[in-house]
């Protein structure tokens, strides 16, 4: 709290009254209201996703294990189709968070960021760019999974 007290003792009495203003008129955000909404999308999807994962155990011979991969796939495949429509976008304006944190919300940063530079060419426009937003979780995650790959190596976890 000192820092937001010295950032406002900088401003001035004009800046610290626009502020103030700002403030009151600014509609109060219904936190709950959104909460309950990304519960709810977040929840449909993985529900969605389980049910994907029940089909390719019980009809395609996967096991638990092996039923991940495809599952995954075939989300990755409807989030890319439903952004292409305009359908998960609207989805994502209603939920919020609810469709971003899944992987679903992934592919749907990296399909918009294609769509959006198409007209770019495809190396330049849609290969260059849509990395921009997804590419540090590509590097996190890619980093992540070297690090706990030589942890299990080295510590020789479940042998």
């Amino acid at each position: 709290m000192a820092t937001k007290a010295k950032q406002k003792q900088k401003l001035t009495w004009t800046q610290q009254e626009y502020q103030a203003l700002a403030k009151a008129k600014e509609p109060p955000r219904p936190v709950f209201k959104n909460c309950v909404r990304a519960f709810l999308v977040g929840g449909l999807i993985c529900v969605i996703g389980q049910a994907f994962s029940e089909m390719f155990i019980r009809y395609f011979g996967f096991t638990e294990r092996t039923a991940g991969n495809p599952t995954v796939a075939v989300m990755i495949f409807i989030s890319v189709v439903l952004t292409c429509f305009g359908v998960y976008d609207k989805i994502a304006q209603w939920a919020g968070a609810g469709s971003a944190v899944p992987v679903t919300g992934f592919a749907n940063s990296m399909c918009s960021a294609a769509l959006e530079h198409k007209s770019e060419g495809i190396v330049l426009g849609v290969g260059a760019n849509m990395f921009k937003l997804a590419g540090s979780v590509i590097v996190f995650g890619t980093v992540a999974a070297f690090v706990i790959g030589i942890i299990h190596l080295i510590f020789g976890m479940g042998r």
